[in-house]
C-alpha cells in the first residue's frame, strides 16, 4: 500500500483534535506548562477555575495567572519534577481559597503537565499532612512580622497576613507577583533598588540584611530591618527564598530623636557598622569634616595618610558610594597627628577583632596650621540578644583644656616634688594638729622618721615647749584661719630627743572639714647663734666704751672749770662742743647696750607713777638747749596724765622720737607734739615736716638697725636703733606705736599708753 502524505496529515490532526476533545472533557484541571513555567495550554475546567480564556492564559507565567493554586508546595513539587523528570505528587491548601488540592506533575515533551483536584478525601497519611500544611498557613497568616515566600526571581509565593493588611490589598492581587512591584516597595524607587539588589544576592547563595523605609500607603510609613535567606536543594541550587521584615519604626524614630539631639552636642559623635565603616556621624563631625576638607583635595588627602589608612579608606570607596561619611572619616584621619594616626588605627583595628571597649587620646589639627587640639576617643559595641555586635558607638571629646591644666599639674607636681627634695627647706603637710607628710629635711631637722610619719604619731603640739608663751602660736593659727597665709615667723621647736632648735617659719591653708595646712621651717639655728654672738659682742663693746666715755666726759667738765678759773673762757666754745659729741657717743653706746639686753630679755624696767606731761617737757628743755635749729610746739592735756611705768625708759622713748623728727627734718623750723588723755589711755602725737618715708619702708622702720633713708641720705647720722627701742619700750607698757606719713611733706608718730595696766 502506497503512501498517503495527505491522508496522514489528516489522521494526525483528527487524533489531535480527538485527544484535545478529550482533555476538555476532564473533570480536573490541567495545565501544561514549558520549562519556563510559561503555559502553553489549559483546558476548559483549569480556564473555569481561573475565571478566565484560553487565549489570556496561554504564553504568560503559571505562577502570576494562577495565584488561586499557587502555594510555597506546589513550587517545590514542581521543581522536584523538572529535576528528576518523574511523576510527582502534592497536597496542599491554597493560601487564597483555603481549599485542599491535590497536584499531579508529569513531564511532558514540551514540560510538565499539572493536573488539579479539589476536596479529595484525604488518606490517614494525607490527613497528617493536611494538618500541618494547615498549622504552618495558620502560623504564616497570623504571624506579627512581614514574612514572605519567594522564587529566586522574587515572585510572591506566600505571604503573611501582616503587610496584606498594612496596605489593604487582598492575598490574590499579590500571589505570584514580584515583590518589588507590589505597591508597598513600588512607591518608593530607593526601597525598590535595595529590595532588587537584595534579591539579586540572595538568589546567588548570600542571606542579605537592609534597612528600608517603605509606604504601605499614602500618610503612613515603615521602617523595615529586612532579611532575604536563601533555601537551597541537595545540590545547592537555589529553591526558594524567604523574605522578613521586622517592623523598627518606634527604633528608628527614637534613633533619629537622638540623632537630632547627637547634633546639639560639642562632641564628635559616630556610630559604626561591625565591619567599622562609619554608619552615622553628628553634625559636629560633619563641620569639622566640611571645614578641614576645603583645605586639600582628595589625592593630598590620601597621600598624607599611613598606608594602613589609605589602604582602609580607598577599600571603602570602593566597595561603597561616595557617602559624605566615609570622606568624613578620611578627612578626620588625615588631619590627625601625623604621631598618633598608626596608633589609633592599631587601636581600632584591635578593637574590631577582640570586640573590647576601647579608649584613646589623640590630637586633632585645627584650622591653623602645625596647632592641634587634644581629643578623647571611645568606643563601646552595640550587641545583640545573641551577643553578636550590631553596632559600634563612639564619642570624641575635646579634652584640651584638660590635658594643658594635666601639664601645669604635672610641672607644678614636678616643682614641688623639687622643692620637696630641697635639702635646705623642711616642708611638711598637717590636718588640724597632725602632721600628715614632710620631706626628709623636715624629719631630719626633728628628729623623727618616716615610718612615725605614715603612722601619724607627729602632732604639732610635740613641736611646742611646755613653758612656751602660747600668744605665738595662737596668732598665727588665727592668721592662717584669716588670711589663709602666714608672714614668717620665728620660733623654737622642740625635736624628738629634746633637743630645741631655733627655725623660721611660715605656711599656708586650705579650708576643708579639717583646716589644712603646708608649712615651710628653715633652721635658723645658725644665724640665731650669730646674733646672739653679734649681741654679746655689742653688751660687751658698749660695756668697754662706757667707762672711758665716762671718765673723758668728766676730764672734759673738769678741763672747762680749771681753764675758767685761769680766766681762760676762749676755750669754753671748743670744750662744749667736745662735750656735744661726747654725749652723742655716750648715748649711742647707750642705745647699744640696751640693744643687747633687749635682745638677751635682761632690760630692766622700773615701776612708779609717772606724770607723762612733766618728763615730756624735761625731755623738751633739753633738747631745745641742745637742738637749737627748731622750736618745739607742745600741745598738753587738760589734765596731767599720770601712769605706771618707768620714767627713765618713757623719757629715753620721748628723747628719740623727738630727736629723729628734727634730724630728718633739715628744711623745717619746728617740730609739734600733741598729748591727750582719756579715761583708759593717754596718746602722744610727734609731727614733723620733713622728708617723709616711703610706702615700701614703713613696715620695716621699727627693725633694729634699719634706716629708712636713700642711699644719697647717707649724711643722716645714726645707726638705725633708736625706733627699735622705742618700739619695745611701748611694747612693755602695754602700748602700741603707729605711723603716717607723706614723701616731702613729714611724718607722724603716734603712741598710745594704757593709763592702767592689766
Amino acid at each position: 500500500m502506497m503512501f498517503n502524505p495527505q491522508s496522514s496529515e489528516s489522521s494526525m490532526l483528527t487524533s489531535r483534535e480527538t485527544l484535545l476533545s478529550t482533555l476538555e472533557t476532564l473533570p480536573d484541571a490541567l495545565f501544561v506548562v514549558d520549562d519556563a513555567t510559561t503555559i502553553v495550554y489549559a483546558n476548559a475546567r483549569a480556564q473555569t477555575m481561573l475565571g478566565t480564556t484560553q487565549e489570556a492564559l496561554v504564553g504568560n507565567s503559571f505562577w502570576c495567572l494562577a495565584p488561586h493554586l499557587v502555594s510555597t508546595t506546589l513550587y517545590q513539587a514542581v521543581l522536584k519534577a523538572r529535576q528528576t523528570r518523574k511523576l510527582t505528587d502534592v497536597e496542599y491548601r491554597s493560601p487564597v481559597t483555603q481549599t485542599w488540592f491535590h497536584a499531579q506533575i508529569s513531564p511532558t515533551g514540551v514540560g510538565l503537565a499539572v493536573v488539579f483536584q479539589e476536596n479529595t478525601e484525604p488518606t490517614q497519611c494525607q490527613d497528617a499532612l493536611r494538618h500541618s500544611e494547615q498549622r504552618y498557613l495558620g502560623l504564616l497568616e497570623h504571624s506579627a512580622e512581614r514574612v514572605a515566600m519567594l522564587t529566586p526571581e522574587g515572585l510572591i509565593l506566600e505571604i503573611s497576613q501582616r503587610p496584606l493588611t498594612d496596605a489593604q490589598v487582598q492575598l490574590e492581587e499579590v500571589i505570584g507577583k514580584p515583590l518589588t512591584a507590589v505597591s508597598w516597595w513600588s512607591s518608593v524607587p530607593h526601597a525598590q533598588r535595595q529590595l532588587c539588589a537584595a534579591i539579586e544576592q540572595a538568589r546567588q547563595g548570600v542571606t542579605v540584611h537592609f534597612e528600608a523605609r517603605i509606604y504601605p500607603h499614602p500618610g503612613r510609613y515603615l521602617d523595615l530591618a529586612v532579611t532575604l535567606t536563601p533555601q537551597c536543594a541537595a545540590n545547592q541550587q537555589v529553591e526558594y527564598l524567604i523574605c522578613t521584615g521586622f517592623d523598627i519604626t518606634q527604633y528608628k524614630r527614637v534613633e533619629e530623636e537622638l540623632r537630632t539631639v547627637l547634633d546639639t552636642v560639642p562632641q564628635f559623635v559616630w556610630i559604626r557598622r561591625p565591619d567599622g565603616s562609619v554608619a552615622y556621624c553628628n553634625q559636629r563631625s560633619h563641620d569639622y569634616a566640611h571645614m578641614m576638607s576645603e583645605q586639600c583635595t582628595e589625592d593630598e588627602l590620601l597621600q598624607q595618610l599611613p598606608p594602613a589608612g589609605r589602604q582602609c579608606i580607598q577599600g571603602m570607596w570602593h566597595t561603597a558610594p561616595r557617602t559624605d561619611i566615609t570622606h568624613d572619616e578620611a578627612v578626620s584621619l588625615q588631619f590627625v597627628h601625623p604621631e598618633d594616626r598608626e596608633r589609633i588605627l592599631a587601636l581600632q583595628r584591635q578593637a574590631l577583632e577582640t570586640g573590647k571597649p576601647y579608649e584613646f587620646e589623640y590630637r586633632l589639627r585645627e584650622r591653623q596650621p602645625d596647632t592641634y587640639r587634644w581629643y578623647l576617643a571611645r568606643g563601646v559595641p552595640l550587641r545583640n540578644e545573641e551577643r553578636q555586635i550590631v553596632q559600634w558607638f563612639g564619642t570624641c571629646t575635646d579634652i584640651h583644656r584638660q590635658k594643658q591644666t594635666e601639664n601645669a599639674l604635672r610641672q607644678s607636681q614636678e616643682r614641688v616634688n623639687h622643692l620637696m627634695s630641697s635639702s635646705v627647706i623642711g616642708i611638711f603637710f598637717a590636718e588640724g594638729d597632725v602632721v600628715v607628710e614632710g620631706n626628709n629635711t623636715f624629719l631630719r631637722m626633728t628628729g623623727y622618721n618616716r615610718d612615725e610619719l605614715c603612722r601619724r604619731c607627729i602632732n604639732w603640739g610635740n613641736f611646742t615647749l611646755p613653758t612656751s608663751k602660747p600668744s605665738l602660736f595662737q596668732q598665727v593659727h588665727q592668721e592662717l584661719v584669716v588670711q589663709q597665709d602666714t608672714t614668717p615667723f620665728e620660733a623654737e621647736l622642740v625635736c624628738k630627743d629634746g633637743s630645741r632648735l631655733d627655725v623660721l617659719m611660715g605656711g599656708v591653708a586650705f579650708h576643708g572639714e579639717v583646716l589644712q595646712g603646708i608649712g615651710f621651717v628653715l633652721d635658723n639655728s645658725a644665724r640665731k647663734e650669730l646674733e646672739q654672738r653679734k649681741d654679746h659682742f655689742l653688751g660687751m663693746v658698749s660695756h668697754e666704751l662706757k667707762t672711758p666715755l665716762t671718765s673723758l666726759k668728766l676730764q672734759t667738765q673738769l678741763l672747762r672749770k680749771q681753764l675758767g678759773k685761769q680766766g681762760i673762757y676762749n676755750a669754753d666754745t671748743v670744750l662744749s662742743r667736745m662735750e656735744a659729741q661726747l654725749n652723742m657717743v655716750t648715748r649711742l653706746v647707750g642705745e647699744l647696750l640696751d640693744l643687747s639686753k633687749i635682745q638677751a630679755g635682761t632690760l630692766e624696767y622700773a615701776q612708779e607713777t609717772v606724770n607723762l606731761d612733766d618728763v615730756l617737757q624735761e625731755v623738751v628743755d633739753i633738747v631745745q638747749q641742745m637742738q637749737t635749729t627748731h622750736t618745739i610746739v607742745v600741745h598738753r592735756a587738760a589734765c596731767p596724765p599720770l601712769l605706771v611705768g618707768d620714767k627713765d625708759r618713757l623719757e629715753q622713748m620721748l628723747l628719740n622720737l623727738i630727736s629723729n623728727a628734727i634730724k630728718y627734718s633739715p628744711g623745717a623750723n619746728m617740730i609739734e607734739v600733741d598729748i591727750k588723755a582719756s579715761e583708759e589711755a593717754v596718746t602722744l602725737s610727734v609731727h614733723d615736716q620733713g622728708i617723709g618715708i616711703p610706702q615700701e619702708q614703713r613696715e620695716k622702720i621699727f627693725e633694729r638697725f634699719y634706716r629708712a633713708v636713700a642711699p644719697h641720705q647717707r649724711a643722716f647720722p645714726g645707726l638705725g636703733m633708736g625706733l627699735y627701742i622705742v618700739a619695745e619700750i611701748v611694747k612693755y607698757h602695754g602700748g602700741s606705736i603707729t605711723m603716717e606719713s607723706e614723701m616731702g611733706k613729714g611724718s607722724t608718730f603716734q603712741v598710745t599708753l594704757p593709763l592702767k595696766r592689766t
